[in-house]
C-alpha cells in the first residue's frame, strides 16, 4: 500500500495531467455530514466487505478516515482482495482540514 500526505494528495487533484484518484472515505454518516473531501464516495469501513464489488479492481483508490488508522485498515483489505493501486491518506481528513483546507470543521 501507497500512503499519501494531505499537501500530496492536494497537488495530486490539482494536476490536470494525473487522472483523478476515487476517494474512498470509509468514516461513518455522521463524519462525513460533519467534513469531506469533495466528489469523495462514502462507504463506511463497516460495509466494504458487503459492497467491495461496487469498487473497481482496478482503479487507483485514496482511502480516507478521520486519522488514517481505519482507512489503512481499508486499504490493507483491498490490497488482500485483489486491488493493486491501493493509497492511505496519512493523518486522514483531520490532516486535510489542517494542512489543506483551513475552513473545513474539524472533530
Amino acid at each position: 500500500m501507497q500512503h499519501v500526505t494531505a499537501p500530496e494528495l492536494a497537488a495530486w487533484l490539482a494536476d490536470p495531467e494525473r487522472a483523478r484518484p476515487l476517494l474512498l472515505d470509509v468514516r461513518e454518516n455522521w463524519e462525513v455530514a460533519t467534513c469531506h473531501i469533495d466528489g469523495s464516495v462514502q462507504i463506511a469501513m463497516n460495509t466494504i466487505p458487503a459492497r467491495i464489488e461496487e469498487l473497481d479492481e482496478d482503479a487507483e483508490i485514496v482511502c480516507i478516515c478521520h486519522h488514517g488508522a481505519r482507512s489503512m485498515q481499508v486499504a490493507a483489505f483491498l490490497e488482500r482482495n485483489g486491488f493493486g493501486r491501493v493509497t492511505n491518506l496519512t493523518g486522514g481528513i483531520h490532516a486535510w482540514a489542517v494542512q489543506v483546507d483551513g475552513a473545513m470543521p474539524t472533530y
